[in-house]
């Protein structure tokens, strides 16, 4: 019986073969959905590749990979010789309601949606009278200099620095008015449209240009988003260790931050759940955790979700280096499995392309679209219009796509020698936890050793290797270091694993 009723929802699939997105996205998406909303309840046996590629009048190598995409997402589990099933993991899965501002989801009041004019954008942790106090609460800004081990930092050496002057030169002949004047305040109408298109390609993202606003960095949209949706005081989730930089918005925009562990699936939400029930706001790092490198597993994403459905809470989901996977396939952003509309995607061209661009893009609600454009029009002027049409350009002419599957080879060779030199270097000094995704991998402090004095000692030596415990807005048990392999050449990975290896053999001695 659930077999028949399985097989009849997959024969509904529509595919578009006209759509940008290969014929596998399409179908792993709408199977996706299925079960999110319920159609396909957890232990349900679906056909089998084979049947279904002759339902679907598609490859049997097309449902293969959709199959292992689904599989790795954690929504099916594959049984040799039993066949493929819906996970466990979404067996509290339910349809969700959208918020609406206008109505009430029972026994919830519905989101309140402030009056703009009465809004204080900036400055706000000063209103408190203790402001140096609150100042301390902030997080120091983390070093960016080339060279091994700073974090967050893509290979400048490799960027094609012509390709991208030549499209600069080109938007540098358009109409005075159009270089030199104020743009669109929400964004480049042309980039706005190449993002989404990408979302939806890539990231399985249902989106509409409407929904998108480019600013300044992911900083900006940080900071923008807490300030339109958060009232002073109001309490909000934070990864605990987390985001520095989005510890310090959240700061500016008057929350009181509720920390929240992380383990080996991410964010701990029974423990965010059990300090502060009636959060507002969370913002997590799902696909590629800050700090700690690991990915939020479906059953913590779909727990996240129910929590701030409960609570009628956003959700800020921050994408920062999520585009360079070292997988088969990416795992899917919170945002794409999200059918309450709670969440907001952020995402930053500072890890794809280059951090001077200074150029982010977050993604709002359908529910939000026309609060969050009355804002945009009220407080800001917009992002610079020539760097935009640029990235537009790139994005268009295949040239993102490109440059994004190079670089991903690239640190993947990276990070596999950093692997391989610290396996030989560091072994009993330092554990490397291995990582599937990003520019960044952690280290745990072996022997005694303390991350503090270890980065210090390592600073006189040229290279950096951030503490772990820096990321902490509170006490957590962790005494390891940040380690980034993107941002330098294979000799230079293997010539700061050598000179970390005698930073820590010094420490260890003197012990």
């Amino acid at each position: 019986m659930v077999k028949r009723s399985a097989g009849a929802l997959l024969q509904s699939i529509e595919i578009d073969h006209d759509s940008p997105r290969t014929l596998s996205t399409q179908i792993t998406i709408a199977i996706r959905d299925i079960i999110l909303v319920g159609g396909l309840p957890a232990g349900t046996r679906l056909p089998s590749t084979r049947t279904l590629a002759k339902d679907l009048s598609v490859s049997r190598t097309t449902m293969v990979e959709t199959f292992e995409r689904l599989v790795a997402e954690g929504l099916l589990v594959s049984t040799t010789g039993s066949g493929t099933f819906v996970s466990d993991a979404v067996g509290t899965t339910r349809q969700y309601s959208a918020p609406s501002a206008d109505t009430e989801v029972t026994g919830i009041k519905r989101p309140y949606f402030p009056s703009l004019q009465h809004r204080e954008f900036l400055h706000r942790f000063g209103d408190s009278g203790d402001t140096a106090g609150q100042l301390n609460a902030f997080g120091e800004r983390l070093p960016h200099q080339v060279r091994a081990f700073t974090t967050a930092l893509p290979a400048l050496d490799q960027f094609p620095l012509a390709l991208w002057a030549r499209r600069n030169s080109r938007h540098w002949r358009n109409p005075r008015d159009i270089v030199l004047g104020y743009g669109d305040p929400a964004g480049y109408p042309p980039l706005r449209r190449a993002i989404t298109a990408h979302l939806k390609a890539t990231h399985g993202i249902s989106c509409e240009p409407e929904q998108l606003f480019v600013t300044n960095g992911a900083q900006q949209a940080f900071h923008f988003i807490a300030s339109v949706i958060l009232q002073p005081g109001e309490k909000v989730w934070i990864e605990n260790p987390g985001a520095i930089g989005a510890r310090n918005a959240l700061l500016a925009a008057g929350a009181e931050l509720v920390p929240v562990g992380v383990d080996s699936e991410g964010i701990m939400v029974e423990q965010g759940i059990n300090r502060a029930p009636n959060f507002r706001l969370a913002f997590v790092t799902p696909v590629h955790q800050q700090p700690m490198a690991v990915t939020m597993s479906l059953a913590r994403r779909l727990a996240l979700l129910e929590a701030a459905e409960r609570a009628n809470a956003w959700i800020i989901e921050d994408d920062f280096d999520g585009e360079f996977y070292y997988g088969s396939h990416r795992l899917p952003s919170l945002k794409s499995v999200d059918r309450s509309g709670r969440v907001f995607y952020v995402g930053t061209f500072s890890k794809t392309l280059f951090p001077a661009l200074r150029l982010g893009y977050f993604l709002v609600p359908e529910s939000m679209v026309e609060l969050f454009r009355t804002a945009i029009l009220a407080y800001v002027s917009g992002a610079p219009s020539n760097p935009q049409a640029v990235v537009a350009d790139f994005m268009e002419e295949g040239h993102y796509a490109t440059h994004i599957r190079r670089m991903r080879k690239i640190y993947l060779e990276r990070y596999e020698v950093f692997l391989d030199c610290s396996r030989q270097r560091l072994d009993g000094l330092l554990d490397i936890e291995p990582t599937d995704a990003g520019l960044h991998t952690i280290g745990n402090l072996q022997c005694g050793l303390i991350d503090t004095d270890v980065a210090a000692r390592a600073e006189k030596q040229n290279i950096t290797v951030t503490p772990i415990r820096r990321f902490c807005i509170s006490d957590a048990d962790v005494n390891g270091l940040l380690l980034g392999f993107s941002g330098i050449d294979q000799s230079a990975i293997k010539a700061g694993v050598a000179t970390l290896a005698r930073v820590l053999e010094t420490q260890a001695s003197r012990l």
